[in-house]
């Protein structure tokens, strides 16, 4: 698990590069496309993420004691809380595309070039925004799937005090998905507020 998530490192963190590197040289763009984001969905779902990681953190705890029942609730409660997760952001998708901040189909143009900004970059800001983000969730779905699975099994009985590596193990990948998240919230939603709050 820990050189998978290395390799996954690699592969975010190629992507904030690139994003950085535009970041400096369109500030003005990013900015104010970033201002554009719906911060309060993705401040929600910031909790909702860092709830999941404390119930998966307690899966992780009560697995190497053996308590089968409170593994499992664990287990549900932090699959319920990555499934809400991508509910919101499923909102926010949509609420996003009403809104015309989806390049290629629903965009306007005229619309960034009133403000003043180019809208070429703001559309190359949107473009890392559903990248970042899209493949956030994927690994959000494998996660919930996997998770679902180890509650499956924890209901059964299959995880004791001698034996509970799975949990252990998904668990860090979880905690990885999170703490990705954590990272895209700032780069992605925080940038905007000084340019929204003039």
């Amino acid at each position: 698990m820990w050189v998978f998530l290395a390799t996954e490192v690699m592969v975010f963190g190629a992507l904030f590069t690139g994003y950085t590197v535009y970041r400096l040289n369109y500030s003005p763009s990013f900015e104010a496309a970033s201002a554009k984001l719906n911060l309060p969905i993705g401040a929600i779902n910031t909790i909702v993420l860092l709830t999941s990681s404390l119930t998966m953190a307690m899966a992780v705890a009560y697995a190497r004691l053996g308590h089968r029942r409170a593994i499992t609730l664990c287990l549900v409660a932090t699959a319920l809380l990555g499934a809400l997760f991508l509910g919101l952001k499923a909102v926010e998708y949509y609420i996003d595309y009403r809104e015309h901040l989806v390049p290629g189909l629903a965009f306007d143009p005229a619309e960034w070039t009133a403000e003043g900004v180019q809208p070429g970059k703001v559309q190359l800001f949107l473009m890392f925004y559903y990248v970042m983000t899209g493949l956030h969730a994927v690994h959000l779905i494998v996660g919930i799937t996997i998770i679902g699975v180890l509650a499956s099994l924890a209901s059964r009985g299959r995880f004791i005090a001698q034996y509970n590596a799975p949990v252990e193990m998904w668990g860090l990948y979880w905690h990885f998905v999170d703490i990705v998240w954590i990272f895209l919230l700032p780069l992605l939603y925080l940038i905007g507020v000084r340019t929204s709050w003039h």
